[in-house]
């Protein structure tokens, strides 16, 4: 497979120098193959076993699942009455101990995937983690430096990724349908996690919950109903709001059809923020620098209602969520997760697009287990859903300071005009947890 279509639209030397540049260590030769490549089934443990953790549960069912974790004991129960041979656990940590297993699936909260992938990556273990990779900036640098150093077959959970339409939509842009694109406005109209404050009420945690495990690195605090099993998105100690949820998926497309990496400025515009809850809805925008042949990018993220005005000049006004690349000459591409749109219509009369050129995907997990055996690469390894995930974080980072430009220098890792970003880059952990 090319590289620049397993890496997206990069180069073996393109990123070898990105990865320096951003000073990670990227799995460009992988180790030889394991005895895990020798076997029909990998052995895999599942960290989060329902809601979104039933799905990833699902995706990799057909290997031998040997070890579940959960902390809310209904959901364990559930998912051990389907897999009776797993062993059960409440803590990762303990599951981790165990000397049989090729790889894990993270799928808990955000707050403590890194704690539990960083850990597995120690452990010589392949990793699939749910989006948003990590809930901080500097946990992003972690695991894609553990990636790097142990060689290891990753794939973030951004699921559309392997779908046929953002292939096309690649290949639309990449092969210059609607000429160079200097503007991209990424979308989501809802406002699905948003909140003043947390709840006032507290009170014990429900039976069925270890809350202790639950909370892990997160600051010690009593349980409010709601935390457990979604709320918790909307609140800064634990999850990042609507756009932490969703923005790596519709931001995905921009990163990979544009070869994005990071920014260089960011800067968020909302209402004043709170210092628990996320907003209800909030702009952020991007600018990227100019990449070999490829100009500077503005990239602009919108939600909670916020939406680009630019729609209703080109008459879109009925897309509630998408990513819009403005084109030079006056076109424009559109899209969401399996739709595209290109314009205006009379340019594009009778246009045929390029030959694919983007190979069809075997699908997401399938993508990491092959990958797993055969010390292979995926489409979303940490090396390329790091910097994705650091990117919609600094949205976060901005708006919680009061919608401050934050000049980021990449290669250090640092915000060069805001010293008071440190403190939101990297988050203390609670006595007992570690990175």
């Amino acid at each position: 497979m090319r590289d620049d279509v397993a890496m997206p639209h990069l180069t073996r030397r393109s990123f070898l120098a990105r990865s320096s540049a951003l000073g990670v260590t990227a799995p460009l030769a992988f180790a030889a193959p394991t005895a895990a490549s020798r076997r029909d089934k990998l052995n895999i443990g599942v960290i989060g076993v329902a809601n979104r953790g039933k799905d990833n549960l699902d995706g990799v069912a057909h290997e031998n699942i040997v070890a579940l974790c959960d902390v809310d004991a209904r959901y364990l129960e559930a998912a051990g009455t389907r897999f009776k041979d797993a062993r059960r656990f409440a803590d990762f940590r303990e599951l981790l101990q165990l000397p049989n297993l090729d790889a894990v699936v993270v799928s808990t909260p955000d707050h403590t995937h890194a704690p539990a992938a960083a850990m597995a990556l120690r452990r010589g273990l392949d990793v699939y983690c749910e989006k948003p990779l990590t809930h901080s900036v500097h946990e992003a640098r972690v695991l894609q430096q553990l990636a790097g150093e142990r060689q290891a077959v990753t794939q973030m959970g951004t699921q559309i990724h392997a779908l046929p339409n953002y292939r096309r939509v690649v290949e639309l842009v990449q092969s210059g349908a609607i000429g160079s694109v200097a503007d991209v406005h990424v979308f989501f109209n809802a406002r699905t996690w948003s909140g003043k404050g947390k709840p006032k009420e507290t009170g014990p945690a429900p039976a069925h919950l270890n809350y202790a495990l639950w909370l892990g690195p997160a600051p010690e605090q009593p349980y409010r109903p709601g935390f457990h099993p979604a709320d918790w998105r909307r609140y800064w100690d634990f999850g990042g709001g609507t756009f932490a949820d969703m923005g790596c998926h519709f931001t995905d497309l921009a990163f990979w059809a544009l070869d994005l990496r990071a920014p260089t400025t960011v800067q968020a515009f909302g209402p004043e923020p709170d210092a628990d809850a996320a907003p209800d809805g909030m702009r952020v925008e991007y600018a990227f620098p100019a990449r070999g042949s490829l100009g500077a990018v503005r990239l602009q993220w919108y939600d909670g209602g916020q939406r680009p005005a630019v729609l209703k000049d080109l008459g879109l006004e009925a897309w509630n969520a998408g990513v819009l690349f403005v084109g030079s000459d006056g076109r424009y591409l559109i899209s969401d997760y399996e739709r595209h749109q290109l314009g205006p219509a009379a340019t594009f009369a009778g246009f045929k697009p390029p030959a694919p050129f983007v190979p069809a995907s075997i699908g997401h997990y399938k993508e990491w287990l092959e990958a797993v055996r055969t010390r292979g690469r995926t489409t979303c390894p940490f090396s390329y859903s790091g910097p994705l995930t650091e990117a919609v974080l600094l949205g976060n980072v901005s708006f919680r300071l009061g919608g401050k430009k934050l000049d980021w220098d990449a290669k250090a890792g640092v915000v060069r005009n805001e010293p008071g970003a440190a403190a939101l880059l990297a988050r203390p952990y609670r006595a007992g947890w570690t990175l």
